[in-house]
């Protein structure tokens, strides 16, 4: 029989917080009045009919003891304009309902007053997993708004409503392109005179277009997963220039034979080949912010700008 695997704890913890989440509020009412919650990203729907959820807990968790035995919890799943809660519920602080505006939901179970949604549950069965509890819940009661959600991703928060709220602001003036990463190596396709470029279309949609993104991702065979926004900015060499509009993401499966299509190894990037100067500069800071395992956001112009860093949060 082969012996498992070795798994690293830290690499293993590293590997899973790749994979996108909410943010939520887990809360309960104990029999004598006291409110409980902590902020968590393990939640996942688990069927329809009935209408169940789940949540995991570490058993090492001070909320441990209570939630394992509750009868009924809610989860509240913040809008994005509730990192102060969600922070507030990752403490192990004793006012926290004193600094987060909530009501009682129909099991008596606290809900934050904002959240994009939440989901009011009885108890229905509480599974050992490890060092984590799993604790599965029938939903009484829940309700949803069309805010937008609070993300969360190798430790950090993600805003989704900036990328919308930059293409609405466009007036049709958008160049949209895409560093994509393929084999720890990024996309850029051969122009004229043996310059390069990044995939770049005047709009982000739809795979028919002529001139979107997704239309040139498509019809050069590049199955582009654009996963996060990486930067925002207008140029400012002339009036009523054109708005740039950047994410980053990688590459799905294999790339298909072409001569156009170039895979460059992220120390080896031909700067000098690169003729546009926000480009050339917007392509150091992602090798720097690659190699720091820590990315944020350029908002500004060519030449002026800053970068929104991704703010840290223990869940």
């Amino acid at each position: 029989m082969t012996s498992p695997t070795t798994i690293d704890r830290l690499e293993f913890r590293k590997a899973l917080g790749s994979f996108v989440t909410g943010v939520t509020i887990v809360t309960t009412t104990q029999a004598d009045g006291t409110k409980r919650g902590f902020t968590a990203n393990s939640f996942t729907s688990v069927s329809l009919d009935p209408a169940l959820i789940l949540v995991c807990i570490g058993k090492t968790a001070s909320s441990y003891p209570v939630f394992s035995e509750t009868s009924h919890f809610c989860v509240s799943i913040l809008a994005e304009d509730q990192k102060p809660a969600s922070s507030v519920f990752a403490t192990k602080a004793a006012d926290k309902f004193e600094q987060v505006a909530w009501h009682e939901a129909v099991t008596g179970s606290p809900v934050i007053d904002g959240a994009a949604a939440w989901f009011d549950c009885q108890s229905h069965q509480v599974i050992d997993a490890g060092d984590h509890i799993i604790l599965l819940g029938r939903v009484v009661d829940f309700g949803y708004t069309e805010v937008s959600p609070l993300g969360y991703c190798r430790g950090a928060y993600l805003t989704f409503s900036l990328s919308q709220d930059a293409l609405a602001a466009t007036d049709g003036r958008a160049k949209v392109g895409a560093i994509l990463e393929h084999q720890g190596s990024i996309v850029l396709l051969r122009g004229p005179d043996d310059t390069f470029s990044l995939p770049t279309g005047t709009s982000l949609e739809t795979v028919s277009g002529p001139g979107s993104l997704r239309g040139l991702l498509g019809k050069l065979g590049i199955n582009g997963q654009l996963d996060f926004l990486f930067a925002v900015y207008e140029e400012c060499s002339k009036a009523n220039g054109a708005v740039y509009i950047y994410y980053r993401g990688q590459v799905v499966g294999d790339l298909p034979a072409n001569e156009a299509i170039q895979v460059v190894p992220l120390n080896d990037i031909p700067w000098e080949k690169l003729p546009d100067n926000a480009v050339r500069s917007m392509l150091k800071r992602y090798v720097k912010e690659r190699t720091e395992d820590a990315f944020g956001v350029y908002v500004g112009d060519t030449t002026n700008g800053a970068v929104r860093s991704l703010a840290s949060v223990a869940v």
